[in-house]
């Protein structure tokens, strides 16, 4: 039996890049057109985010709870388990994020997006998740029918729900982060074992959103602080 240190990611893949893009395929054609709700409900989170609302957290957080469950059961459950094992499991952890979701939604006060630096980032990510990434697959030479759209396809819902949490509210909800941020790792090391060109899109959005999350931390620390000093 040959030595841990000599595998590598790709002797860990239990799929070819062809079966998982296939399968891909297959439940777009399945539930479509869930796509074109979805991007609508997106769009819908987007100008919500930027404006005052009393339900405007539910609404949001709700929305976003129930994209998360609906990948969790439609696409691991019932396709991804098909081509690995671990399918139900992470099922079983996007719904447990579907409820952190719910509990954020009801416990935060204020979901409108912040006019600083991160605010601003937050919603251009959350732009990025509807529409940019649906046009990588036919940019990249894959047919639409293999387009990963928000609210349908799990990378676009972490990235977009990545981008919702740092947008809204004045404290970093870590709780909420803790798996689109853990997804997204998964996901681009999953792409790039395959060598898929596009497995950078949800590293650099994880890489990216732990930075936004920890200056906005700081600065909200700081402000706490001499909140405090003052007298």
């Amino acid at each position: 039996m040959a030595e841990w240190w000599t595998y590598s990611l790709a002797d860990f893949l239990m799929f070819s890049p062809r079966a998982y893009y296939r399968l891909f395929e297959l439940y777009n054609v399945a539930v479509w057109p869930a796509q074109v709700l979805t991007l609508a409900l997106g769009a819908a989170i987007l100008a919500l985010l930027t404006k005052a609302g009393a339900r405007q957290g539910c609404v949001v957080a709700g929305l976003l709870a129930a994209f998360w469950v609906w990948i969790a059961w439609a696409y691991f459950l019932e396709r991804y388990d098909t081509i690995n094992w671990a399918g139900s499991y992470i099922a079983a952890v996007f719904a447990v994020e579907a409820l952190v979701l719910v509990w954020l939604g009801v416990s935060r006060s204020s979901w409108r997006a912040g006019q600083d630096a991160v605010g601003r980032a937050g919603l251009a990510i959350l732009l990025f998740a509807l529409v940019a990434q649906p046009v990588l697959a036919p940019l990249l030479g894959r047919p639409w029918t293999q387009a990963e759209v928000f609210g349908v396809a799990p990378d676009p819902t972490a990235i977009g729900t990545l981008g919702t949490l740092l947008a809204s509210g004045e404290r970093v909800p870590w709780g909420a982060l803790a798996v689109p941020l853990l997804w997204c790792l998964i996901s681009g090391a999953t792409l790039w074992t395959m060598g898929a060109p596009d497995a950078w899109v949800p590293i650099l959005a994880a890489v990216f959103a732990l930075v936004l999350a920890a200056w906005k931390s700081l600065r909200r620390l700081r402000y706490d602080v001499r909140a405090v000093e003052t007298p």
